[in-house]
């Protein structure tokens, strides 16, 4: 951000606030082009977005905010905004995200109330229409990602002959398994940086405004094989079993559109096509937007690919190239 973009930033909030003296320091950077700050006044504070209108449009921004709001999910209160500056004033949901509250002894007290908030969105936030669809040319665009980005531009691997045969099988089995799924609201980046933890009405939700009518186990992996944190195979089972007879009881799913194996399987492969398209995005981050400090998580995002591929005969050979090829590739990268 200009120095002339933050001070006009900074001198919009005060007049909608009517408080002159705010001090405004950085809250947070964003895998994106919007920049976030807080804003102070005695005991009070507030959040400042940035979203260059050329880059970032906040019109999904501010309308998911509304749909969420409405439902009695935990979102920032929208205060003002001015979509064709790109300036939005926020109620502050805290400085403290799940990453950084999370432990073995407090999983289960935070996922629990994620999981619930999950389930209010599926059962009660938009449906189809409402929201842009999460569709196969999606689907493909964003595992392209990791073709493009990881393999042929980050690594300078050969994506074409029995690589490029391999990866297509994969994709379709992938892409099938994603639209086969019954379709709700989908968060799109329901994790551990994006909620935060608040004292009522736990999680704060951050980060919505790319939320589409997709696939019902999307967010629930985005949560529970989280990017930025691991938990052992069998406790993130357990929390997704739990979640399943969840869902039949909020009426999100119906006794006989999927049984428990069904669900875990929708919720493997799901996990396997999100993990591509993170390590992709890590990957174009550093390239294109100069933001190297996430390729170090792409070792645990391609991990889960590699585990859970394996015991899916179909996936297995997408989960031995990952294993066998990019992995080793990638920790020479990052220890260089």
């Amino acid at each position: 951000m200009t120095d002339e973009r933050f001070a006009a930033l900074s001198r919009w909030a005060q007049d909608r606030l009517g408080r002159p003296a705010l001090e405004v320091a950085p809250a947070s950077a964003d895998a994106s082009f919007r920049r976030y700050f807080r804003a102070r006044d005695g005991g009070r504070s507030w959040i400042l977005m940035d979203a260059p209108p050329e880059r970032e449009p906040m019109t999904a921004f501010l309308d998911v905010a509304a749909r969420l709001g409405a439902i009695g999910v935990h979102v920032p209160q929208v205060i003002a905004a001015d979509p064709e500056r790109g300036f939005a004033l926020l109620s502050d949901l805290g400085c403290r995200p799940y990453l950084e509250a999370l432990n073995a002894d407090t999983a289960d007290r935070l996922y629990g109330d994620a999981m619930a908030a999950l389930l209010v969105i599926q059962s009660r936030g938009p449906g189809p229409g409402e929201l842009p669809p999460y569709d196969e040319a999606l689907l493909r665009r964003e595992l392209a990602l990791f073709s493009d980005w990881l393999l042929a531009r980050k690594l300078g691997m050969d994506t074409g002959g029995a690589v490029g045969e391999l990866l297509a099988a994969a994709f379709d089995r992938l892409v099938a398994n994603a639209l086969e799924q019954p379709q709700v609201c989908v968060h799109r980046d329901y994790h551990s940086r994006n909620l935060m933890v608040v004292e009522h009405n736990n999680p704060g939700i951050l980060d919505f405004q790319d939320a589409v009518i997709g696939p019902v186990t999307y967010d629930l992996v985005s949560l529970l094989r989280d990017c930025y944190i691991g938990w052992p195979r069998a406790r993130v089972e357990g929390w997704v079993r739990g979640y399943f007879e969840a869902t039949l009881e909020a009426g999100i799913l119906r006794e006989g559109v999927a049984d428990e194996a069904g669900f875990l399987r929708w919720f493997d492969l799901m996990g396997i096509q999100r993990h591509l398209k993170a390590a992709g995005i890590f990957a174009r981050l550093d390239l294109r937007d100069g933001k190297p400090g996430y390729l170090a998580d792409i070792p645990r995002t391609l991990g889960y690919v590699a585990e859970v591929g394996a015991g899916h005969p179909g996936l297995a050979p997408l989960a031995g190239f990952v294993a066998g090829e990019v992995l080793p590739r990638v920790a020479e990268l990052l220890a260089d």
